[in-house]
């Protein structure tokens, strides 16, 4: 029996997650149909409700849900705990257990595809919002150097540097950006929407250590202006988060299916070179 699963969402027609389970299926040689699920605002239990009637095993959650999904939820894992948002759920009879795989998606790329090693290293993380939430546990657990959230808003960031305290021996500093000065990182992730709109936080070039890696948490924009300021400060190791959109769906894949798929070949066919 084809057993049913979906991403939700509003808008939901840009997700590339059917593209992404329907590969990870084939490869696999399991049985399931993945769909795209558009909720109406507001009536996301609704809508999830029908969905678990019908059948349905297990859902993705994109935007604006990801906090509707961790209020639905009967069981929270520690990630969907910390990052204080769900991206993946999973339904048994009356349970609804939730997980955000997000930031574990983002450390698999780094370490795993890009080859690039967390430990030890200078870490600077742009942005004290929810992605940059779910993410804060999986990079700590890699044992950098030293972590810090850099935001607009410090107040923002000086929270999320008490919380991740909370579950982890590193301190994780808090600043603005005219306090990074003359401080340089080896790597540098943009967890900000600027890229959306094709800006740049007003980060300089000095952040960018010789050797650094600078990754763009979202993903098919192309050479969006944090990378271009990485560029033009002499960084060759340019990545988007399209590595991180895989992964996390594998780690969805597996929790659901019991198997976890290889993400080489959907990274490469999802890949947009920079130009």
């Amino acid at each position: 029996m084809t057993d049913r699963y979906a991403v939700i969402g509003n808008p939901i027609e840009q997700s590339k997650s059917p593209l992404i389970h329907t590969a990870f299926a084939q490869f696999t040689g399991q049985d399931i149909l993945y769909t795209k699920l558009l909720s109406p605002l507001g009536d996301f239990a609704q809508t999830v409700d029908a969905f678990r009637a019908a059948g349905g095993r297990g859902m993705n959650v994109t935007a604006p849900f990801k906090l509707d999904a961790f209020a639905y939820a009967t069981d929270l894992a520690p990630s969907a705990q910390m990052a204080g948002a769900v991206n993946a759920m999973k339904f048994e009879g009356d349970k609804v257990y939730a997980e955000n795989f997000d930031g574990v998606g983002l450390v698999r790329d780094v370490v795993h595809n890009l080859g690039c090693s967390l430990k030890g290293r200078r870490i600077l993380i742009l942005g004290a919002g929810g992605a940059t939430r779910g993410a804060l546990l999986p990079l700590l657990e890699q044992a950098p150097a030293s972590l810090v959230i850099v935001n607009r808003t410090v107040a923002k960031a000086q929270a999320l540097s008490a919380l991740a305290q909370q579950h982890g021996s590193l301190p994780v500093q808090a600043m603005g950006y005219s306090d990074l000065q003359d401080l340089a990182f080896d790597v540098v992730i943009n967890a900000t929407s600027a890229s959306f709109a094709s800006e740049l936080p007003p980060l300089t070039r000095v952040a960018f250590a010789p050797g650094c890696l600078a990754y763009e948490m979202a993903y098919g924009k192309g050479l969006t202006p944090f990378l271009k300021l990485a560029q033009q400060a002499g960084v060759t190791h340019l990545a988007d988060g399209v590595g991180m959109l895989a992964e996390q769906a594998a780690e969805a894949f597996a929790w659901w299916r019991g198997v976890r798929p290889d993400t080489a070949k959907v990274i490469e066919q999802l890949t947009i070179p920079f130009i």
